[in-house]
């Protein structure tokens, strides 16, 4: 499917702006719609959709055809084990693309049932993951490099409470422990080390007068600026949020996390927290999220 663009959009720091990309109309590559059938089809083809994004999704369709990648693919291993309690390896929806022949190895036992999830005690030293390991080893190769900031840069027009904002992150960093973590060097091993009470990089600034020098480009300069400050991610933090005030009414929020703390999907669930938090201390209530 092409889609044919003018450009790219680039994030502030110059990569690929994937997020900002057209969405591609995936109907037009459905092929003739077949309704799923039974129980299991139909539950599935609804996490399906939900995870594409799509109106429906039929029996014939095939999963990375409809926009799927190996994350969404996940996403899809773990709603199918939330919801039908049954663990597939990620490989299933790689060799069996299509809905029928998807539900189909469920449907053939072979899955077993999800152990039940523990937490590990936090006591003891907790090794980082492969992916934490792989960010490290980068880190203390090149500490000089931004390759792995996760930057957002946010035009706020209106009323802002700020001090409902501060206390919407803060809550966030109570909340999630990846949001206070550090890491060290034990030996050979990476060890993750989670703090009690993580401190917020909550900074605030008046954007610079320069008649010489539009508004949009002086509001890109602050945000690529701070895009391009280092993480340290031996003292942390590893969550910096910085506010632009361009006057009473119009801010530019920029958020920068490390990648070894965050990734494409939990982001979107920090941000969906962040708005709940928000929503409710402007208006002076307390907010309850479910239990992670």
């Amino acid at each position: 499917h092409l889609v044919f663009l003018e450009r790219l959009p680039l994030t502030p720091n110059g990569k690929l702006d994937r997020k900002a990309l057209p969405r591609p109309d995936a109907s037009l590559l459905q092929q003739q719609y077949v309704e799923p059938q039974t129980e299991l089809e139909q539950r599935i083809a609804a996490i399906w959709a939900e995870v594409l994004g799509v109106e429906r999704v039929g029996l014939t369709d095939n999963f990375f055809e409809l926009g799927g990648h190996s994350l969404l693919a996940t996403q899809v291993i773990s709603r199918v084990r939330q919801r039908l309690g049954i663990e597939l390896p990620l490989r299933a929806l790689f060799e069996a693309q299509d809905l029928a022949g998807f539900a189909g190895r469920v449907g053939q036992g072979q899955t077993s049932r999800a152990p039940v999830l523990e937490k590990a005690d936090r006591d003891q030293p907790l090794v980082a993951s492969y992916a934490q390991q792989r960010q490290w080893f980068l880190w203390q190769l090149e500490p000089g490099s931004a390759a792995y900031h996760i930057p957002a840069a946010l035009r706020l027009k209106g009323a802002l409470d700020i001090e409902a904002l501060r206390r919407s992150f803060e809550a966030l960093i109570r909340r999630h422990e990846s949001l206070r973590t550090t890491f060290r060097q034990d030996g050979e091993r990476t060890i993750q080390v989670i703090h009690p009470c993580g401190s917020l990089w909550f900074e605030q600034e008046s954007l610079p007068a320069d008649a010489a020098i539009g508004l949009d480009e002086r509001i890109r300069v602050q945000v690529e600026a701070e895009v391009q400050r280092l993480f340290d991610l031996e003292r942390g933090p590893l969550l910096r949020v910085k506010l632009l005030r361009l006057d009473e009414n119009d801010h530019v929020l920029v958020l920068t996390l490390h990648h070894i703390v965050s990734d494409g999907w939990s982001t979107p669930l920090m941000v969906d927290e962040l708005v709940r938090l928000y929503e409710g201390y402007s208006q002076s209530r307390e907010v309850r999220l479910p239990e992670l």
